[in-house]
């Protein structure tokens, strides 16, 4: 299976987080799956929402290395939805059916931009106390197809895998890159053609985050400096955007850098993280806290030995 040349870690991860289903609308063909992990009494733990292509697995390695450290990491796979105010809604139910008043987010591509529409849509009753945007983006008019957004839904499943494949990257690349990249060609696959039908709906209808909505919200950036999906003006953009964000930068790690560079996404995380730590967001069980810094103040050394 595709699956295991990525990590021995993720059969580790499946037989020990349980993947949980919850319906939260009226429409109960609308199921949100997730992976909760971590101490249940932390109130505002870390979610990870997932791009066009991937589902709640793609962060395994986040979630089992994140609640080894005492975090609750929660990564889950949204229902269908065709309008962002739509899925706004549903993920705001979400919340308060799992009783979590604020979160952290991460969010890798389109799911950056759906943490970001979120925090904007719910800003005079906030539920977002800080964002992780991994290789995402601000505005959707980047990607010129907000003339086709209204036509996905019509296309048969293949023709829209074609379109989101022509993301993925080309030519050489490492073995841990090659190897992410048949794992989510692998978690593509198991999505039907409404999942992605609607993905690439929200991805590409038009629309834009308004920056002045969230400007009290910590953010951390974090891009490659290899080739991504992202272009270097919807990189500059978002700087512009956030210019009091915190930038986390990585040499490599094409469109996927939470499975290939794994270790790194994960301390940028815990650096992002320890800001609230003693607080009432902390997303961490404050029993843990002290070995946890321990061993972040030890990966920053041999990250800065390493470059």
């Amino acid at each position: 299976m595709e699956e295991i040349r990525v990590s021995p870690d993720y059969n580790w991860f499946r037989s020990t987080v349980p993947l949980k289903r919850i319906i939260v609308d009226d429409d109960d063909s609308k199921v949100w799956s997730l992976y909760d992990a971590g101490p249940k009494s932390i109130r505002c733990p870390i979610i990870f929402l997932p791009p066009v292509s991937g589902t709640a697995e793609v962060f395994f390695q986040q979630v089992l290395a994140l609640s080894g450290w005492g975090y609750r990491v929660i990564s889950l796979q949204y229902p269908v939805y065709w309008d962002l105010l739509e899925f706004c809604d549903g993920f705001r139910k979400l919340l308060d059916h799992l009783q979590l008043d604020k979160v952290h987010l991460f969010g890798a591509s389109l799911g950056g931009f759906l943490a970001q529409k979120f925090a904007e849509v719910t800003h005079k009753s906030p539920r977002v106390h800080s964002l992780i945007l991994c290789n995402s983006f601000s505005d959707t008019s980047i990607f010129n197809q907000t003339w086709t957004a209204n036509s996905f839904w019509l296309m048969p499943a293949f023709m829209l895998k074609k379109i989101v494949l022509g993301n993925f990257a080309k030519g050489p690349v490492d073995p841990k890159m090659a190897d992410a990249i048949d794992f989510m060609v692998d978690r593509l696959e198991s999505l039907n053609q409404s999942e992605l039908a609607s993905r690439l709906t929200l991805n590409c209808q038009n629309s834009y985050v308004e920056p002045h909505k969230i400007k009290d919200i910590a953010v951390t950036i974090m891009d490659v400096f290899d080739q991504s999906a992202l272009s270097h003006e919807a990189k500059e953009e978002m700087y512009k955007l956030y210019p009091n964000a915190r930038r986390a930068h990585l040499k490599t790690g094409g469109n996927f850098p939470y499975l290939c560079r794994s270790a790194e996404v994960n301390l940028y995380i815990q650096i992002h993280l320890r800001q609230f730590h003693g607080t009432r967001y902390a997303a961490i069980s404050p029993e843990m806290v002290s070995a946890e810094e321990l061993e972040v103040e030890e990966d920053i050394l041999s990250l800065y030995l390493m470059i």
